[in-house]
């Protein structure tokens, strides 16, 4: 049979002594328990003092973030504001253009009245026209049909009409504008028992492209400046000169 041995204690100490020692390792733990509570306290304020650090950072992180933004808004409203005041000068010198295109337009019509028109027979002349009037500034005033028109130059044979249309810088509205004048003077015509054959042409100072397309789209001659002189564009191949 197995048998327990035991510790072999100083058999020579009091229960004093013996007291005393549980005492001491007591108080041991004790201090223990209290370092420890100590470590975790410290541990505990490290990691706040960390984490109110990331949070701080943080902050500085958005106020920065917040503070570039404002200035990138502040920015874009500069350019916002510079766009708009390029905007205001740029209608401005367009306004400020189209008066003076006006005035221009003026001193076309009376160029044409006084100095092209009579060139302007010359020019048709060259493609198979000869007119032996022609004058500007006529009125049609049918209140009756209800047919009120201007035109601004009229070539005449025995024949044929030219009507001639004046703008410094014709639109397609004018050019359209242009047909239902024509539709007018035919309808004119008519009432009167004018069998002769009415042809239009357009006079523009600026002229660009698209207006020059649609207005021989339209069966309508198209006079243009050319150096010192002006030409004629005749409608040709599916746009072909029309007759009202």
């Amino acid at each position: 049979m197995a048998t327990t041995s035991i510790p072999d204690y100083p058999r020579n100490l009091t229960f004093e002594q013996v007291w005393a020692a549980l005492m001491e390792n007591r108080e041991q733990l004790k201090e223990t328990a209290r370092e420890m509570r100590e470590n975790a306290r410290e541990a505990r304020e490290m990691l706040e003092k960390e984490q109110k650090a990331r949070e701080k950072e943080r902050e500085m992180r958005e106020k920065e973030r917040e503070a570039r933004e404002k200035a990138r808004e502040k920015e874009r409203e500069k350019d916002r504001e510079e766009a708009r005041e390029r905007q205001k000068e740029i209608e401005r010198q367009m306004k400020d253009t189209d008066t003076r295109l006006g005035k221009l337009g003026n001193r076309f019509g009376e160029m044409v009245e006084y100095m092209v028109m009579p060139c302007l027979v010359e020019k048709f002349r060259e493609l198979g026209f000869v007119f032996t009037k022609a004058y500007p500034h006529a009125n049609i005033k049918d209140e009756k049909n209800n047919i009120i028109t201007e035109v601004d130059i009229t070539l005449e044979n025995g024949d044929k009409v030219m009507i001639v249309e004046v703008k410094s810088k014709p639109t397609t509205d004018d050019v359209t504008e242009h047909v239902e004048r024509m539709k007018k003077i035919r309808r004119h015509a008519d009432l009167h028992n004018d069998k002769r054959i009415f042809l239009g042409a357009f006079a523009g100072m600026i002229m660009s492209k698209s207006e020059k397309i649609f207005a021989l789209k339209n069966g309508f001659y198209v006079v243009e400046p050319s150096g010192e002189t002006f030409a004629i564009t005749v409608p040709e191949g599916v746009y072909s000169p029309k007759e009202w």
